[in-house]
């Protein structure tokens, strides 16, 4: 298993980690098999989209912002719940398949970490299984 450490700099931002998911396939010479790639954080997540166009990015954490405001009435005391719900719909977890060293996405598609509380620094895991 292997640790990808990333620094965000913004409340909610998406950050495109597909070069150092790449980077980590061809450091271990992770021939053919799937990688699991895990974010162990109640606020942040794992999601493959576009990674071609970056209002993409925008468009998905403007719409989310849209339908779970930061603001509202929730129970949660550290002022953070819309950061939980959004986490929730995305996911913590994304499966890719890696074929002879090399990593297997879409033309247009890319691996994001997805913030939603951030300034922070985060752990992605990343866990490769033999085909």
């Amino acid at each position: 298993m292997e640790i990808l450490n990333i620094k965000t700099f913004k409340r909610e931002e998406l950050v495109d980690i597909t070069n150092e998911i790449r980077k980590i396939i061809q450091k271990n010479k992770w021939d053919s098999g799937i990688i699991y790639i895990y974010c162990p954080h109640t606020t942040g997540g794992i999601t493959i989209n576009e990674s071609a166009d970056p209002s993409v990015a925008y468009d998905i954490t403007n719409t989310l912002n849209k339908l779970i405001p930061k603001s509202s009435h929730y129970k949660h005391i550290e002022g953070n719940s819309d950061a939980h719900i959004k986490s929730s719909l995305v996911g913590c977890s994304e499966y890719c398949i890696v074929e002879n060293t090399e990593l297997v996405l879409g033309t247009w598609q890319g691996i994001f970490f997805t913030e939603f509380d951030g300034p922070r620094n985060r752990k992605v895991y990343v866990k490769f299984l033999r085909g």
